[in-house]
Parts: C-alpha cells; structure tokens; sequence
C-alpha cells in the first residue's frame, strides 16, 4: 500500500449523495449526524421498524436523510434494498456495520454460535452489501466499508479480543480479494479504522469522542475520492499495515 500523500489520496471531490449502511446509533448516527449537517444528501438504514435516533435527526428541518430499512444479515433484505433504490446512483455507499463479543477468551473458547454471529456480521454481510449494491455507486464514485484498526494483523502485537479482530481482519482480506477482481476500475475502496470511540460499542475507557473521530473520518473519505486502489486508512488518513 502506498502512503497518504497528497498524489495518493486522489482529487479530494466532496461526496454529496450518500448511501449509509447501518445509522440507528454509534458511528453510523454521528456520520449521519456529520453528512446532513454538511448538506449532502444522505439515505441511511436502520435494521429494524421501530423509532430510533437516526429518525429524531431526520425530523430536523436542517437536514436531508431519507430512511431505509435494511438488517445485513438478511441476504434477501439486501436484495430488496437494491430493488427499491434502483434507478439512483451515489457517490459513496459506505457500510457502517459491526458487533462484538467479549473481550475476554480466545478464539478457541468462542462457541459456534458466537463465532458464527461476528464473523457473519462483520465479515462476510458487509460484502454481500459491496456485491449487491455497487451497480448503485457512480463509476468514479467511493465503496467504503467500516473497518477497524484492530483488523490489522501486522500491528497485533498484544493479543485480546480475538474474535472481534479476527472478523475485521477477514474483512480487509475479503476486500482486498474484492479490490482484485475489479482492478481496473475507477472507483475508490476504503476501509475506515475511525479510532477507539466512545460509544455501546468501544466502551466508555475509548480514547477518542465522537467529535474527534467522526469530522475527520468524513473529510478522510472526501480527499480519498477519486483514487483507484484499496486504502486502509484512519480516521485521519493515515495507513495502517495490514
């Protein structure tokens, strides 16, 4: 991977229409957040019928969020998404989806049923939404996936969390595998280590706040745009080693 220069990081056009993958809470709600207040244009799932903050966000007469309902778990849910949005392009769709378990064991003590839960979730769902939904992005548009710094497996140097990392380190191999089979073409691939947040997920000892983390996510994907090789980026552009 190259570094984030600036002749790396591609044409720097902002993304104004958005489709974002899992905003109910947590990242995907301060991304939201971040876009609307920005003025683009952003259609944001939720996985379930019922009320959620992101609906209270789109209620405000400020912003442009236009609701789905998608649970990417659900092979057939995803291809009813894409029904319902074809016809419409994007310059991005970014897949902000991710669970954990326990911090604590290692992969040998996971249950079956554990395993499977986290791997489907953040590992192989996520890019049944990339194959499903990338006829939707611009041919010079962005695909970006919410990875983690975690997933790297040349920077685990202290163990732990073994199921969590394991998950976001086969998803970076599973785009990278993506990246592959479509060289050539002219759309950006990002995955996104926004750093350890405060948030349900990260846990209230995280280091960032949302505040630190989510702007600079946003204007990471913004100056990435236009580039055409996968990028395992931060929150604030710099590569992480697989």
């Amino acid at each position: 991977m190259t570094t984030t220069n600036q002749s790396a990081r591609g044409d720097g056009r902002a993304l104004d229409r958005i489709l974002l993958i899992g905003a109910s809470r947590g990242l995907g709600l301060a991304l939201a957040d971040e876009w609307s207040r920005l003025g683009r244009e952003v259609v944001a799932t939720v996985r379930g019928t019922g009320r959620t903050p992101l609906h209270d966000l789109a209620d405000r007469d400020d912003r442009s969020i236009e609701i789905e309902t998608v649970d990417i778990t659900e092979p057939e849910q995803i291809a009813a998404l894409h029904g319902r949005l074809s016809g419409r392009t994007f310059d991005l769709v970014f897949v902000n989806a991710g669970v954990t378990n326990s911090p604590e064991g290692t992969v040998a003590e996971t249950t079956d049923e554990e395993f499977a839960r986290v791997m489907i979730t953040n590992a192989l769902s996520p890019l049944r939404v990339v194959e499903t939904l990338a006829d939707l992005v611009e041919p010079d548009g962005t695909i970006g996936v919410m990875s983690s710094g975690q997933g790297s497996v040349a920077n685990n140097v202290t163990g732990g969390h073994e199921m969590y990392r394991g998950s976001k380190a086969a998803l970076n191999t599973y785009m990278r595998s993506y990246a592959a089979r479509h060289a050539g073409e002219q759309r950006s691939l990002v995955l996104m280590a926004p750093g350890w947040v405060r948030t349900d997920l990260g846990g209230s000892a995280a280091r960032l706040t949302i505040d630190e983390s989510i702007p600079n996510v946003v204007k990471t994907l913004d100056s990435l745009s236009g580039s055409t090789e996968l990028r395992y980026v931060d929150y604030l552009g710099r590569t992480v080693p697989w």
